[in-house]
């Protein structure tokens, strides 16, 4: 039986829930539509620099395209699985809706390295406005609720999936302690992620997949090993408040949930 209309919609189980907890991200298959993931390729074919048709055309291994609110993009971000995730991972009234999907990298069949494959968590804000070189995260990740991986091309393990480190989240939440608000610069942390060694997955699936991840998962890009282009975007959902690390009421999101666990586990 579907749900009444004033039922709220429950996007992820427990497991799930449990899941982006311990491993640090959790996948939605068909958390969008298909027809809007061909539609916003169309219109990301229409900005590049080569010919769909000619993989003759494709002579750089990564394009990076940038903030598209087209209406496929905004649809695709806003689907009501993603929204009732969004309330079950980081807490209803908590984060800020996307009116866009920000960068789009799209990778292209090349024997040759992107330059950009490192081990890195994406920063949540910059200690000076105008310097990009100043990104910090903190252990409350200021500025950063989760990080987003929407597919909007089919991928598979060889079209050039991002690596994710499985449950770095917390070694990175533990790093981040000592550092209190300020936090560490996305240089400290792109050291502190490529040194772990932790099991890596695949972000692969089918187009309309979306990855939600901790703020703190260590994850990487690699080369493109397949036949077809790649086509992901990666944006941050943002937060309406800071996280807080303590609530007298104990209403903890699982974002919170998992850096708790991390520093509970470091005192042992």
């Amino acid at each position: 039986m579907p749900p009444r209309d004033d039922e709220p919609v429950c996007a992820l189980g427990d497991a799930q829930i449990e899941q982006f907890i311990q491993d640090g991200f959790v996948r939605i298959d068909h958390a969008f539509p298909r027809a809007l993931a061909d539609q916003g390729r169309a219109i990301l074919w229409r900005d590049l620099p080569c010919d769909p048709a000619d993989p003759a055309t494709w002579t750089r291994p990564v394009v990076r395209l940038d903030y598209y609110g087209d209406e496929p993009f905004r649809q695709a971000a806003n689907t009501p699985v993603l929204h009732a995730a969004f309330d079950q991972l980081v807490g209803k009234g908590r984060w800020l809706p996307r009116p866009n999907l920000g960068t789009f990298p799209v990778r292209f069949p090349s024997p040759h390295d992107p330059g950009d494959a490192g081990w890195h968590i994406d920063a949540g804000f910059r200690s000076e406005a105008s310097d990009f070189s100043s990104r910090r995260s903190n252990v409350t990740s200021r500025g950063r609720a989760l990080l987003m991986l929407f597919l909007f091309s089919d991928v598979g393990v060889c079209d050039a999936p991002t690596r994710i480190k499985v449950g770095s989240h917390r070694d990175i939440a533990r790093s981040l302690e000592p550092a209190g608000d300020a936090g560490l610069s996305y240089v400290e942390l792109d050291q502190l992620g490529t040194a772990l060694d932790r099991p890596e997955a695949p972000a692969t699936g089918e187009a309309g997949t979306v990855y939600l991840c901790h703020p703190f998962l260590v994850h990487a890009a690699q080369m493109h090993r397949g036949t077809e282009p790649r086509f992901l975007a990666q944006p941050p959902l943002a937060p309406a408040e800071p996280f807080r690390l303590v609530r007298e009421d104990g209403g903890y999101s699982p974002v919170e949930i998992a850096i708790r666990l991390a520093l509970q586990e470091k005192r042992r």
